[in-house]
């Protein structure tokens, strides 16, 4: 029998299944059940066994296609391969492909957590804009589109450099399911960072210094992130190095506080000498934080506050600082920059924000410039005191 659309569309059921095959085209065929279902077929032998196999329902398939599916399994067939056998494994594979959550937490747990001591923050953006999109999909069912349709919102409500970041983690989460065999390409590839970034250059002046330093007093945040704003341009150190804090890192006798390897960004322990103006401040942190283990306490959790905390601060009571927008980070860029103005080598002050020197200099050089660091922060703390005083 020759298959057309009418044909097929005749064919009436029996009261049991039956098959037509259609000549000149080997094994190629239509069942129909009882209940008039249709369903094209492929009949063949491979390794000497009879096997079956469904090309799918009609109408939903129209002929040319079954007729198409039935010439790529007869090619298969012609190059040693199962074709019911491989389509088969193609539909266990899509039934087990990892869905977009499943593959963030993994990231999450296997690559980020060993590796970042951000990892939370890669938690939290790819929660707030990949998971909440995609999160029951396929990861292999994103694609490119989907990936610049993100892009696109986030540079609609003006986030330019969240989008930035949010696409650097989102990319790495399909670069690792791609290495780690979940995927087979990443949606990722071709599409660029949605926003260009210049360097921040944002320093505080000394009229901006005072105009927040007094503003602090009436904002609208807890004492305690007054006191995390305080200490942070105190000492030039990085936000989530403060609000991060135990007890345990900070000497009262010695004036010192020792940051381990494992809480700085660079993996890399650095020594804070203590001004007497950060001591006193510190006393009164002591006090706000009420026996915690913290010095910057979460009143929601058992640890400390998180770094959000303080860029929502600032951000929240912009009104009552009377100065242009700046961030937590450019509190430490004005310190080191007021500490170079004072005369204090950049060298000294790179130490203090302890960043990390690769030149062959620095390999034999192990003096720890602890003198120098304590000498530059008492004199920036002794200008600090001068300029929240109004004095010149």
């Amino acid at each position: 029998m020759k298959f057309t659309d009418m044909v097929v569309k005749k064919l009436k059921p029996k009261e049991s299944r039956f098959e037509v095959l259609e000549t000149n085209r080997p094994g190629f065929g239509l069942r129909i059940t009882p209940k008039g279902t249709k369903t094209f077929i492929f009949v063949y032998q491979f390794k000497g066994k009879n096997r079956r196999m469904s090309l799918g329902k009609y109408p939903a398939m129209k002929l040319t296609e079954a007729h198409q599916k039935h010439a790529d399994a007869r090619q298969l067939l012609g190059q040693g391969i199962d074709p019911g056998e491989k389509e088969q494994a193609e539909k266990e594979k899509i039934r087990s492909a990892p869905t977009v959550i499943y593959l963030v937490n993994e990231y999450i747990e296997r690559w980020a957590k060993p590796r970042k001591k951000t990892w939370k923050e890669d938690q939290r953006m790819l929660n707030l804009d990949v998971v909440s999109r995609w999160g029951d999909m396929k990861a292999m069912d994103v694609t490119k589109k989907h990936i610049l349709r993100m892009l696109d919102e986030l540079l609609e409500r003006g986030a330019t450099t969240t989008a930035n970041r949010t696409f650097a983690v989102t990319r790495k989460l399909f670069n690792w399911a791609v290495e780690r065999g979940e995927l087979d390409f990443s949606p990722c590839t071709g599409v660029r960072a949605p926003a260009k970034e210049t360097p921040r250059e944002r320093i505080l002046s000394e009229e901006e210094i005072k105009s927040f330093w007094d503003g602090l007093e009436n904002a609208n945040m807890t004492d305690s992130m007054k006191l995390v704003f305080k200490l942070q341009l105190l000492t030039a150190q990085r936000k989530g190095e403060v609000v991060g804090t135990p007890w345990t890192e900070i000497d009262f006798d010695k004036k010192e506080w020792l940051i381990p390897a494992e809480r700085t960004k660079n993996g890399v322990a650095t020594l804070i000498p203590l001004s007497e103006s950060a001591i006193d401040h510190l006393g009164a942190i002591k006090v706000e934080s009420k026996g915690s283990e913290w010095l910057f306490p979460s009143g929601r959790t058992q640890t400390h506050i998180i770094e959000t905390s303080a860029d929502h601060a600032i951000r929240n009571n912009l009104q009552h600082f009377n100065c242009e927008q700046f961030t937590p980070h450019d509190l430490r860029r004005t310190a080191a920059s007021h500490m170079t103005a004072l005369g204090v080598s950049r060298l000294v002050v790179s130490k203090i924000l302890n960043h990390v020197d690769r030149s062959v200099t620095a390999i034999y050089d192990r003096h720890s410039y602890d003198k120098e660091k304590r000498e530059a922060l008492d004199a920036w703390a002794k200008k600090l005191n001068e300029i929240v005083a109004g004095k010149q």
